[in-house]
């Protein structure tokens, strides 16, 4: 009889000692794990809250994945983790950890007017978003993206049609997801513009030309109808930027160069447009190639405050440089 009762009574100690044993390797398991660099990773489409705390990235930051999901779980926290970029370390609390995997990384990236994909793409690199390569080879792809774009692509590139904007590009996002995020700003903003491709495409490319010629807002459409004034005379374009295009640098050019670069898209070389954009114009050098100006204009020759002098005849526009050179040694500037 006494046995038995001994017997009950350690059962009854085991009992009452396990719920406490659990608290303290709950506790333990809740500790920080040793601190340690951050790792920066990326979940494309979402996850269970417990897949994610297995990562390769998280887990060195976790005791025992059980212990914290439970822990997630009693705390209310959210059970997936949303699609994104997320940055965590070892030595997190399991409630910085969970604000962590609560809130994605924002990263707020100007992709400029004017600049061409292979520009783009080193800033894009250097932000960390995805490899200069990958983009420049996402970018020589449209099929890659007709289905979803919502207009008619241009085939072999979709240079000029990678609308420049701000965009939120976290890193590791990814050549193809910022590709397709260019793409819809521009279906958004600018293919409404002309529904015919053709015509589309040629805006495209006048756009393109604008963009690096106008320095101010005022003058786009007035530098369109310079452009096509000159095609209808079948005069060559002569636009500086052609060439920098063409030598994928964007430099001052010295005396001489321009007629030395060998390419299509030298305008100073051949006669027409450039066989495609030379940038990414943005929506006001789209509308300015649309609807350009109706003048008598052939030339024009940059002021140091970025705008231009406009001239009908060769002479005015030499009468003009000299002008404009004034201004400049006035102002200091070469």
């Amino acid at each position: 009889m006494a046995r038995r009762r001994a017997k009950k009574g350690w059962l009854w100690a085991v009992v009452l000692a396990a719920p406490a044993a659990l608290g303290l390797y709950a506790a333990s398991a809740l500790r920080p794990a040793k601190p340690g660099p951050a790792k920066t990773f990326r979940i494309e489409k979402n996850l269970g809250l417990s897949q994610a705390l297995g990562l390769p990235e998280v887990a060195p930051a976790v005791r025992d994945r059980s212990v914290w999901a439970a822990y997630a779980n009693l705390k209310g926290q959210p059970p997936t983790v949303s699609e994104g970029t997320y940055r965590v370390r070892p030595g997190m609390t399991p409630d910085e950890l969970f604000r962590a995997l609560r809130s994605p990384i924002r990263q707020m990236v100007r992709l400029p007017e004017g600049w061409w994909i292979a520009r783009t793409a080193r800033r894009l690199e250097e932000q960390g978003v995805c490899r200069a390569e990958d983009y420049v080879k996402a970018a020589a792809q449209p099929e890659r993206f007709r289905v979803t774009a919502g207009f008619p692509l241009p085939n072999g590139s979709l240079e000029g049609y990678l609308f420049p904007d701000t965009y939120d590009l976290p890193p590791l996002l990814g050549a193809e997801a910022v590709v397709r995020r260019q793409l819809e700003a521009f279906a958004k903003r600018a293919a409404s513009l002309e529904s015919d491709p053709e015509r589309l495409h040629r805006a495209v490319i006048v756009a393109s030309l604008v963009e690096l010629e106008a320095g101010v807002d005022e003058e786009r459409a007035k530098i369109a109808g310079v452009i096509e004034n000159r095609l209808a005379r079948r005069m060559r374009l002569e636009i500086d930027a052609t060439v920098l295009y063409a030598m994928q640098e964007w430099k001052q050019l010295g005396p001489g160069v321009v007629r030395t670069v060998k390419s299509p898209f030298n305008t100073y070389l051949n006669f027409g447009l450039p066989p495609g954009p030379i940038g990414s114009p943005g929506l006001k050098s789209l509308e300015a190639a649309l609807k350009p100006d109706q003048h008598g204009y052939l030339f024009y020759v940059a002021r140091p405050d970025r705008t231009h002098y406009f001239a009908r005849t060769y002479e005015e526009h030499r009468a003009n440089i000299r002008r404009a050179r004034l201004e400049r040694q006035a102002q200091g500037s070469p």
